[in-house]
C-alpha cells in the first residue's frame, strides 16, 4: 500500500500527532512553523529526509496528499481553503471556524474540492466515550432524550512555564477566548454518541475573573452553561472550556429506559443504570460499574498515544477515509455545526440567554443568510481586531499589576502590539 504523504502546519500541537501518522503507515514529508526551535524539535524526531519550512506559501507547494492544520485555534479556515483549492485533504485541529462567514466559506470549499475535510476532534474516541456510544447504539437506553458534557480544564496562571507555553503574548487567542468557543471536547462526544444535531442554542455565563498573577485574559467568565434543542427533539446541556472545580471531563446520556455516564474522578469508569422494569434480561443488576476495554486491533498503539489514546484513533480514521474514499465522521457539516453553536452560544451569553437558531450549512438559504457575518472576539494575523466582546462583562480588563508581571516574566518585553507567531496552537 502506498503511503499517504502528510504535511504538518504548526508544531506546538502538530508535533504530538507525528507518532500517530507514522504508526498508521503515513509518511510525513513536510512540516511548517515560524519558530526555529519548533523545527529543530521536529527534526530530532523526523530526521533530514523531511522538508522544513517557515513560510506557508512555500510549504503548500510541496507535493503531499494531506495536511494537518495545527496553527492558532481561530485561524484554520484561511489555510484550509487553500488546501482544499489544491485538492489536498485537510485534518483541521479545533475549532473549524471562528466566524459564521468562515463556516459558510469552508462548507462551500469542501463541497467544491475533490479532497476530504475532517475535524481533528479526539475526545469522542476516548475509551469511555466509545463505550458510551456503543451502549447508545445498542438501543438498550431507549429513546435518547437528554445528555450532558463537561470539559473542565483549570490551570494555574501563576505557573510561569505553563503560561509561556500556552499564552505567550498579549494578543494570544486564549486571552480573548469566550467561554462558549472551545466546546468541541464537550459537545462532539454527545453528537457522536447520539447522532443528534443542535438546531437552537442558549447560554448563560459563570462570571468570576481570575485574580492570579499572570491572568491577563480579557474574558471575565469561568464557564458558560450551554443548552441546545436538537433535531431529534432531545436536549443537551454542556460547557465550553470551564475553569472551575477539579480537572476532568465527564459525559452523561439519558434515555427512556436507562442512562450511561463516565464517573468523575475514577479515570474512566462507566456507570450504566436501568430501572428495574427496563433492565435488559442479560444483566443481573440494574446498575453496572465497570472499566471499559478498547476491543480494538490496535490496542497497543492506542494505549501509547496521547489524550487517552484518542489521538491515534482520530488520525487513523482520517487516513482510512482517504484510503477507502469514505466520508469522515467529523466532516465539514459536523465541524461547522459545532462552530456555529459556539459562536451563536456566545451571542446568547452576551444577551443573558436569548436563544439563537443554529444554521444548517447543508442549506444554501442558511449560507446566504450568514455568509457576511464576520463578528469575532479575536485578533488575527492579518491585522483584524475584535468586533465583539469576549466576555459577559464588556468592561472587564486585566489589572495593571497583572499586565506588568506578564510583560516582565512571560513576554520579556511589552508585546501589546505583537501577534508574534501565527502557526502556534
Amino acid at each position: 500500500m502506498e503511503k499517504i504523504k502528510v504535511g504538518i502546519f504548526g508544531l506546538n500541537r502538530g508535533a504530538s500527532h507525528i507518532q500517530g501518522f507514522l504508526a498508521n503507515n503515513a509518511e510525513i514529508v513536510a512540516v511548517c512553523d515560524k519558530m526555529p526551535e519548533q523545527l529543530e524539535k521536529a527534526k530530532a524526531k523526523l530526521g533530514n529526509h523531511v522538508d522544513y519550512y517557515t513560510d506557508f506559501d512555500e510549504f503548500i507547494e510541496h507535493k503531499m496528499d494531506a495536511v494537518l492544520l495545527a496553527n492558532h485555534f481561530h485561524e484554520h479556515v484561511p489555510y484550509a481553503l487553500r488546501c482544499l483549492e489544491k485538492n489536498i485533504h485537510v485534518l483541521s485541529e479545533c475549532t473549524a471556524a471562528s466566524t459564521i462567514a468562515e463556516c459558510v466559506a469552508l462548507v462551500r470549499a469542501a463541497e467544491k474540492s475533490k479532497a476530504k475535510y475532517m475535524l481533528c476532534e479526539n475526545y469522542p474516541f476516548m475509551k469511555f466515550n466509545l463505550e458510551i456510544k456503543r451502549v447508545c447504539d445498542s438501543g438498550s437506553l431507549g429513546k435518547l432524550l437528554y445528555a450532558e458534557g463537561e470539559y473542565n480544564h483549570p490551570s494555574a496562571p501563576s505557573d510561569v512555564n505553563f503560561v509561556k507555553k500556552f499564552r505567550k503574548f498579549e494578543k494570544h487567542w486564549r486571552h480573548f477566548l469566550p467561554a462558549t468557543y472551545y466546546l468541541t471536547h464537550s459537545l462532539a462526544p454527545l453528537m457522536y454518541a447520539t447522532g443528534a444535531e443542535p438546531i437552537r442554542v442558549t447560554a448563560l455565563p459563570v462570571c468570576f475573573p481570575a485574580k492570579d498573577t499572570y491572568a491577563i485574559s480579557h474574558c471575565s467568565d469561568r464557564a458558560a452553561v450551554i443548552t441546545t434543542l436538537n433535531n431529534d427533539k432531545s436536549v443537551f446541556k454542556f460547557f465550553g472550556w470551564s475553569t472551575f472545580g477539579g480537572h476532568g471531563n465527564s459525559y452523561r446520556i439519558c434515555g427512556t429506559d436507562g442512562q450511561i455516564e463516565n464517573v468523575r474522578g475514577t479515570n474512566g469508569k462507566i456507570m450504566l443504570r436501568y430501572n428495574a422494569w427496563s433492565k435488559p434480561a442479560d444483566l443481573e443488576e440494574a446498575t453496572q460499574f465497570y472499566m471499559p476495554d478498547w476491543n480494538d486491533k490496535d490496542k497497543n498503539l492506542i494505549e501509547n498515544s496521547g489524550h487517552g489514546g484518542s489521538d491515534f484513533i482520530v488520525v487513523r480514521n482520517f487516513l482510512d477515509c482517504i484510503r477507502n474514499d469514505t466520508q469522515p465522521c467529523f466532516d465539514v457539516y459536523f465541524a461547522t455545526k459545532m462552530s456555529a453553536v459556539a459562536i451563536l452560544g456566545h451571542r446568547s451569553l452576551l444577551e443573558l440567554g436569548n436563544a439563537y437558531d443554529v444554521p444548517d450549512f447543508r442549506r444554501e438559504e442558511d449560507r446566504v443568510k450568514w455568509e457576511n457575518d464576520t463578528l469575532s472576539p479575536f485578533y488575527y494575523e492579518d491585522g483584524r481586531e475584535p468586533t465583539i466582546p469576549c466576555g459577559s462583562d464588556p468592561n472587564y480588563l486585566p489589572s495593571a499589576e497583572q499586565l506588568e508581571a506578564f510583560r516582565k516574566d512571560i513576554a520579556g518585553t511589552d508585546t501589546s502590539d505583537d501577534l508574534t507567531n501565527p502557526m502556534q496552537g
